[in-house]
């Protein structure tokens, strides 16, 4: 977690279900930037266990195309788009 340009260590607990399932506490998954139905991925090496969540595109792909209704995304789309807006010639 960042305070003021610093960087702040967080300690939590969480108790594991019968399951194996866990509740990640809410300070945790802020400091993530996780919500529900984004996934984790736990690594672990010599030095211990790291949990950072895994993010399989960007973060920005879901606002793709806000503000420009009827275009396409894709370089080839909005070629098409200008080419049609500038008209023959």
């Amino acid at each position: 977690m960042l305070k003021k340009g610093r960087s702040v260590a967080v300690q939590k607990q969480a108790r594991i279900t019968s399951k194996g399932q866990i509740t990640v506490p809410r300070d945790i998954r802020r400091t993530l930037g996780v919500r529900p139905g984004d996934r984790l991925l736990f690594e672990s090496d010599s030095r211990g266990v790291r949990i950072r969540p895994l993010r399989a595109e960007s973060p920005f792909e879901k606002h793709r195309g806000i503000g420009n209704p009827g275009i396409p995304s894709g370089r080839k789309a909005v070629r098409h788009w200008v080419c049609e807006l500038r008209g023959p010639g």
